[in-house]
């Protein structure tokens, strides 16, 4: 019987506390490499727990402070995590956010073997700007020189750091769980009737593009609700000033944490809206796909890669002109998107599979372990 692999998990706020993407295919893999007889620890962050056991599910969980600052506090405690890790008896080190590139260093130093989850192209989000936009960049630089594998959750993705820091990465995408239809009850905590309103999911931010979403919308004479699910944990100007517009066609849910209601919020709008605009395999979109929606998105290579160019959804240019004409288009087109929504589950093909993707990631983790041994 071949050795139990032991892998160690850094860049997450924990488990089973699914903040995000990154904390949900966390979640996801760690279930399923348990079950595949690997032993897992994740480091949590401390200050977010009230209970704080060892083991939940096989996973072992240790818990790490850092300093509460919107900044540093992840900077920090994956700091700490990967000091903790190279004492530890672990086989493999998975980190994820390119943020923690320069990191791979100190594994180097303790010939630990990493692999890194670099995710989107976060030096060019507006959030980033000035210093925060150099370091981003030039961390990503240093993940590709001190980790040991590169993992791209897009082929698009693959291509940016090809080009941008010669440095080819492994196509290990994000995943979803296909569901259908439960409640649909649920969205009626908004007043909200199937089929009536058009559903926006992401945190108020500029480069979720909310704004240039809703002003289009506000253009056109639709008579049908937008739902903007999300907000921000910090007093923000931009998102304020977009929850301040009166309008009584916009809902601004907030937070909805309760899993269930948000795929019912999915399930049963009339077009799901896609914002985004930097990153790979954006989970909220991946959703939208597995539970079966008709999505209307921003024209940019990522989203068509997800979306088969136009197999699987319709595509907006970055202008309150283009928003505003394909609603319009959407509304005066009800069979093509009863047509998109049937058809949006086959978008979830195998490399979107959580099984596909955690198998991905093990022979990933074997290979550098082996690869190490020599």
């Amino acid at each position: 019987m071949s050795k139990r692999l032991r892998i160690s998990v850094i860049g997450v706020k924990g488990y089973p506390y699914v903040y995000g993407g990154y904390e949900t295919f966390i979640k996801e893999i760690s279930e399923r490499l348990i079950k595949k007889n690997c032993h897992v620890t994740i480091y949590c962050h401390k200050s977010l727990f009230i209970n704080k056991p060892n083991i939940i599910k096989g996973i072992n969980l240790v818990y790490i402070p850092t300093i509460e600052t919107k900044i540093l506090s992840q900077p920090i405690h994956s700091f700490f995590s990967i000091i903790h890790c190279c004492f530890s008896k672990c086989d493999i080190i998975l980190a994820v956010n390119s943020a923690n590139g320069p990191l791979g260093l100190i594994t180097r130093i303790f010939n630990k073997p990493t692999v890194i989850n670099v995710d989107g192209l976060e030096w060019l989000r507006p959030k980033w700007k000035g210093l925060g936009s150099i370091y981003f960049k030039w961390a990503s630089k240093m993940a590709t020189i001190f980790f040991d594998q590169i993992i791209s959750d897009s082929n698009e993705m693959r291509e940016v750091y090809l080009e941008l820091f010669k440095k080819n990465s492994k196509v290990i995408a994000y995943g979803a769980n296909i569901r259908k239809s439960i409640k649909p009850d649920l969205i009626k905590t908004w007043g909200l009737n199937i089929r009536e309103y058009y559903l926006v999911v992401g945190r108020l931010i500029p480069d979720n593009n909310a704004d240039l979403i809703i002003n289009g919308f506000l253009s056109t004479k639709s008579k049908k609700k937008l739902v903007i699910v999300g907000d921000v944990t910090y007093k923000d100007k931009y998102a304020n000033n977009l929850k301040s517009i009166n309008d009584k066609r916009l809902v601004f849910t907030g937070y909805v944490n309760n899993q269930e209601v948000l795929a019912e919020l999915y399930h049963n709008c009339y077009v799901y809206i896609h914002g985004h605009q930097y990153g790979g395999t954006n989970p909220t979109m991946i959703k939208a796909l597995a539970y079966q929606t008709a999505i209307l998105a921003l024209e940019t290579s990522f989203n068509k890669e997800m979306l088969q160019n136009e197999r699987f959804g319709l595509f907006f240019k970055k202008q309150v002109k283009s928003v505003c004409e394909m609603i319009n288009y959407c509304e005066n087109k009800i069979s093509l998107i009863n047509e998109l929504r049937l058809n949006s589950i086959n978008g979830i093909t195998k490399k979107y599979d959580w099984d596909f993707i955690t198998q991905d990631y093990l022979e990933v983790f074997r290979n550098l372990v082996q690869k190490g041994k020599k």
